[in-house]
């Protein structure tokens, strides 16, 4: 009878302890499946200013510091500490992307080839310039129809030159003002925070 007790113990001990594993085994995969989710506006196309297809996709593990461009705009001297600003963080991990938007006083009128040529020309642009898109209005290009609709940080764009800053995982961590400089200690604390 002792014995039968005994196993009985035994048995119960086991299928506890096989129970608890299980538990524990559960909610880490539930933990790597939170971790591997990606937000899904990364897989949104858009095309470089040489025409080639991307997306944030193809930026993942970098901080990216994303910009609506103008080439006739009172900020537009702000592509030099944008560039200044590549140039010191790139070797660690930044991105600064910039995209041309004419929907402000219709201040980037040009074609892509007009607006690389005056950024490379002007500025010596050498950081990732997407093909003209839309930031406003009923011809908003989706991605900045989610930076600015569905994001945790909403709100349209106001002007030129305003900043999103997205982390390594994808996420949009802040956004930045058109006013504010690119070299402002406001902008390079935040991008070292996530570096």
């Amino acid at each position: 009878m002792k014995i039968y007790v005994v196993l009985a113990v035994i048995i119960l001990c086991t299928i506890s302890q096989a129970a608890e594993k299980e538990d524990i085994r559960e909610s880490f995969m539930k933990n790597e499946e939170k971790q591997t989710v990606k937000p899904e506006y990364l897989s949104i196309p858009f095309q470089t200013i040489t025409g080639e297809e991307r997306n944030l996709g193809a930026f993942e593990g970098n901080v990216v510091l994303l910009v609506n461009v103008a080439s006739e705009c009172g900020f537009t001297k702000q592509y030099a500490p944008l560039e200044k600003l590549y140039e010191k963080y790139k070797d660690s991990g930044l991105v600064v992307i910039g995209f041309p938007a004419n929907n402000f006083g219709g201040q980037e009128p040009g074609s892509n080839e007009e607006i690389l040529n005056f950024c490379t020309s002007k500025f010596d642009v050498t950081f990732p310039m997407m093909a003209k898109v839309s930031v406003k209005g009923n011809d908003k290009h989706p991605l900045f129809s989610y930076l600015t609709e569905n994001s945790d940080i909403k709100g349209e764009i106001e002007w030129n030159f305003s900043k999103f800053l997205i982390d390594r995982d994808g996420k949009l961590v802040k956004r930045f003002e058109p006013k504010i400089d690119p070299l402002s200690k406001e902008i390079t604390d935040a991008i070292k925070q996530l570096l």
